[in-house]
Order: C-alpha cells, then sequence, then structure tokens
C-alpha cells in the first residue's frame, strides 16, 4: 500500500469553525463505517489529518460484514497509520466504538470477553486487535452526531461508502490521478459548518428534546442496535410533534438509505386504481435508497379482505413534508400492519406519496426520503380510494395518533373524502404509555426498551418498520403487566430492568438443611405422648 499524502495544509487553523485544521502535535482522524444490508457489503473509511498540514485518506471494505465491524475497521485503520510520537484524537459517530473503547471493554476483559449480561462480546476480534493498538498510545475519543453536516464526518462517512463499492477487504488509498470525480466526493476544502460550536449545530432543535440521545443505554442494546437509527415522533413543549432521528449510532452509508424489510415487495393480491402508474414486474428489486431517483419500488396496497371483521387493528405510522398539516404539509410515506383478533395476519400497506411540493434539506436530513425519489411515485388522489378501503371500520393505532390522523385527515379531506375520521376508531399508544407509566420516559424506544420487545434490525427506519415494532409495543403493552416499571432506567448487571417475577424469585429459594434436622427432632419430641404421630412418622 503507498503512503502517499495530500501536503495541501489547510489555511484556517481556527479549530471551533474548521474541523479539518490541523493540530500541533496531533493527529485527527475522523473514521465511519457503512454497510449495505447489515449484514452484506460493507465499507470503512478514515481522513487523517497530520500536524504538519498533510492529509491522508483510508477505505476498504468486505463483501459481507455488519455496520459495526466497519466502524471498528475505521477507527483500527486510522490508529495503525498514525505516529505513536503524536497524541491521537479520533472522532466517530459511532456510540458503540466510543463507548465500547472508552467504558466497557476493561469489563469485557475482567468478565473473560463477556458483556454485562454474560454473552460473549461480538467482534471479540477486533475489539481486540482495537485494544492492543491503543496500548502505549495517547488517544482521545470524541463521539460526533452523524449525518449533521459536520465536514469531518462527511468526509469519514464518503471514504466509507467508497469502501463499500470497493468490494475489497484490504485498505485502499486515494491518489491524485484516481481519485473519483469532484462531484462523487467531499473535495478537501469543502466549507464547514459556519456555527461557532459545530457540536452544537442543531438546525431543527432536536437537542431541545428530552432523550435525544440515552446516555443510559447498556452495552447489550447498542449491541442489538448495532449501529441503527431509530426514529420517534417527540413532544416538544408537550404539544409540538417533531419527526426527529435518534441519533442511537450511526447510520450505514447514508441516513437517507433505507432499506425496507422483504416484506415489502408486493403481494398477489396488490390493487392499484386505474390512475396508478404501472409498475414494471421485471424491474430490478427495489435496495431501500430512497436519497434519490429510485423507480424500482413496489407499492403495498392489498386489498381489505378482513375489513369490517371483529376486533381489526391497523398500526400505522406515516412520514410528512414538515409537522404542520394547516400550512401545506403532506404526506408522503404510510405504513400499516394488520392484525384480527391480536394475531398478524400477514397484511401490511405499504406507499410513498408525491407530495407535489418541495422539503426544505433539514426535513429531508431527517426522515431521509428526498424530492428525488418521490418525483416518479403516486399522488395522494392516486391512492386514495386504496387507503380509504382498506383503513375503512378498523381500529387506528398509532403513538401520537393526533399527528398521523391530522395530516390523514387533510389528505382525504383534499380528494372529498371527508368522512374519514368517522369511519375509523383511534387508539393512541402514546397516551396509553403516559397512563400506564406515568412520569416515565414514552418514547417508542423507551417501550421497546422496558417491554424488552420489537428489538428489530433498525438500521434503516421507515413507517413500515416503525408500525411493526409499535405493533409488538402495543400487544405488550396491553397484554398483561411485563414488568413493575418502578424507575424504568434502573439496571441490573445485565442491561435489563432489576425487577424480577416472583415465581423466578422463588424458584431461586434453596431448602436448609438445619431447618429440615431440627423439624424432624420436633416431630420425634411430640411422638413419644403422641402415639398415632409416631405411627404416621
Amino acid at each position: 500500500m503507498s503512503d502517499n499524502r495530500n501536503a495541501m495544509p489547510h489555511s484556517n487553523t481556527s479549530n471551533a469553525t474548521d474541523a479539518l485544521a490541523a493540530k500541533k502535535n496531533t493527529t485527527v482522524a475522523y473514521t465511519d463505517g457503512a454497510c449495505k444490508g447489515n449484514p452484506g457489503a460493507g465499507g470503512w473509511g478514515a481522513h487523517l489529518i497530520f500536524s504538519d498540514g498533510s492529509t491522508q485518506d483510508l477505505y476498504g471494505g468486505d463483501t459481507e460484514t455488519t455496520n459495526n465491524r466497519m466502524e471498528l475497521m475505521g477507527a483500527i485503520q486510522a490508529l495503525t497509520h498514525s505516529s505513536h510520537e503524536q497524541k491521537l484524537e479520533i472522532w466517530t459517530d459511532s456510540s458503540y466504538v466510543q463507548k465500547g473503547i472508552t467504558e466497557w471493554i476493561e469489563g469485557w476483559k475482567k468478565k473473560g470477553w463477556k458483556t454485562a449480561s454474560k454473552k460473549p462480546v461480538a467482534n471479540q476480534d477486533l475489539w481486540q486487535q482495537l485494544d492492543m493498538l491503543c496500548q502505549q498510545r495517547d488517544v482521545d475519543w470524541h463521539w460526533v452526531k452523524g449525518h449533521a453536516g459536520h465536514a469531518g464526518n462527511e468526509k469519514a462517512d464518503e471514504l466509507a461508502n467508497l469502501g463499500v463499492t470497493s468490494n475489497s477487504g484490504h485498505s485502499s488509498m486515494i491518489k491524485e490521478s484516481d481519485a473519483p470525480k469532484k462531484k462523487d466526493r467531499i473535495a478537501t476544502d469543502k466549507k464547514p459548518v459556519t456555527n461557532d460550536d459545530w457540536l452544537k449545530f442543531d438546525p431543527l432543535g432536536l437537542d431541545m428534546v428530552d432523550d435525544e440521545f440515552d446516555e443510559d443505554v447498556s452495552e447489550d442494546e447498542l449491541l442489538i442496535n448495532d449501529s441503527h437509527h431509530s426514529h420517534e415522533k417527540r413532544m416538544i413543549n408537550d404539544d409540538v410533534m417533531v419527526e426527529t432521528a435518534q441519533y442511537q449510532d450511526n447510520a450505514p452509508n447514508t441516513m437517507s438509505n433505507k432499506a425496507m424489510p422483504e416484506a415489502q415487495t408486493p403481494m398477489n393480491d396488490t390493487v392499484m386504481t386505474s390512475d396508478m402508474p404501472p409498475i414494471d414486474t421485471d424491474a430490478p428489486k427495489f435496495d431501500g435508497d430512497t436519497s434519490r431517483a429510485n423507480p424500482h419500488f413496489k407499492p403495498l396496497l392489498p386489498k381489505p379482505i378482513h375489513r369490517h371483521e371483529t376486533n381489526r387493528q391497523l398500526i400505522m405510522d406515516t412520514e410528512t413534508t414538515g409537522l404542520d398539516a394547516l400550512k401545506g404539509d403532506r404526506v408522503i410515506e404510510v405504513g400499516i400492519v394488520e392484525m384480527v383478533g391480536r394475531k398478524f395476519t400477514g397484511e401490511k400497506l405499504h406507499v410513498y406519496i408525491n407530495p407535489q411540493r418541495g422539503m426544505d434539506e433539514e426535513v429531508i436530513r431527517i426522515h431521509g426520503i428526498s424530492e428525488a425519489f418521490l418525483a416518479d411515485k403516486p399522488t395522494f388522489d392516486q391512492v386514495a380510494q386504496s387507503l380509504y378501503d382498506f383503513m375503512d371500520g378498523a381500529e387506528i393505532i398509532a403513538h401520537n395518533a393526533t399527528f398521523d390522523m391530522n395530516f390523514l385527515n387533510m389528505e382525504f379531506a383534499k380528494v372529498g373524502l371527508n368522512d374519514f375520521a368517522e369511519r375509523v376508531q383511534v387508539t393512541d399508544s402514546l397516551v396509553m404509555a403516559k397512563q400506564q407509566y406515568p412520569g416515565q420516559k414514552n418514547t417508542l424506544d423507551a417501550l421497546v426498551r422496558r417491554l424488552d420487545v420489537g428489538k428489530q434490525d433498525r438500521t434503516f427506519h421507515g413507517a413500515l418498520l416503525d408500525s411493526e415494532i409499535l405493533a409488538e409495543v402495543y400487544l405488550a403493552m396491553t397484554g398483561g403487566q411485563v414488568t413493575l416499571a418502578i424507575e424504568e432506567d434502573t439496571q441490573s448487571d445485565g442491561g435489563q430492568t432489576a425487577h424480577a417475577s416472583f415465581a423466578n424469585l422463588a424458584n431461586l429459594l434453596l431448602a436448609s438443611t438445619s431447618d429440615e434436622t431440627t423439624n424432624q427432632s420436633w416431630y420425634a419430641s411430640l411422638a413419644e405422648d403422641y402415639p398415632e404421630l409416631k405411627a404416621n412418622m
């Protein structure tokens, strides 16, 4: 491997405003990982800035890997290619990596590379390699919010994506002669975020939300999440809902790359209105990328074969262009999972919708659905009747249902279906959770952790996946007491709530030999005075 470096130093030395500036006696490294499929083809990237102002770009990948392994490889390569003589500053948007190396690894080693719940540490080979490289090194680890406009993180993200397409298991160097075209990569002189403190850069006010990032999340939960985003509707000032991505870890590739579950391939009974664009059944499979024009998504609009059956429930989630239906915002995605008698029927509805209007960049950053992706999708009037018929007569369950229902009522009214609200029954799982767990966090993520359900692969989020997870949460909330729910965040050694069922506690009781001996002696003393007792003994 060649060791080519870009000797063009950055002229701006203000680290508060230029994340790509060199630092005296310090190597600054931005690392990232990416994965299409998780597991699937993956890549890692590392952008190194040396104290003399020169830079080095590294990337590589594997054909079958996970996002967490690629996050670790990015950090490993930064350590491998930096001088031991200088301090190393590593910036990663992976909480899994940052917390693992700074908080958890010593405990893992003491337990023989087992987690707090006594499970083998995932990716142990890479953690051991990372640990060895950190020995006798002066390394500072920093977490940075991913996909928030930070120049160093964006650079590392682009390199990681190059690693995915390189389809190799070894590192590669970017040389001037074979560098990608300018439009395919982030230029080294890209202007950084102009805020005085890029760590506080928060264009939508998302950091105002409680539980933006749960600092008490356990190692096992991050291992399960495997660098996932979780998509939540959160309350600000108790009455304003925002769609926000909770950055528990870095999303593979880009936040906007949304891989949909296999169930989203069209069913045989999928029905389209006459105005719907025809579906090419021979088209390539949808790859989940909603960041660009992508014509291969096939809507799921099944016939309402269970309509008007008793105890029919539809767990629903939507995505929108913004927060206010009364100010022109529109629905752009609907996902629904059907249950009858509290059992899944296998019927699912999923459709993307062209809102016929633009979206702010900040909003696209949140849900990851680009205008280009929606350009060839049906408009709401083209799918309205199918949506209306599928939902007619059912109980609609949504987390903060008022938000979703306000938008759907507005959309249906635009096409003359003004009685939608009267045709359905609405249950708000957020209201239920607040009543059941007063004074506690009741976001979907918090309920998933509290009830120990819905821990699906959330590398990519979307309306249908969120509906599937909410369905599990709803069933757990309405199926009896799952935990005592006293102080949700109280953690045991295994990262679970510290409360256990009384039946399990009873099983831990041990018989006392001394008590048994004393009991027999007492019976023997009575037997001398009571012949019938002696006979029975």
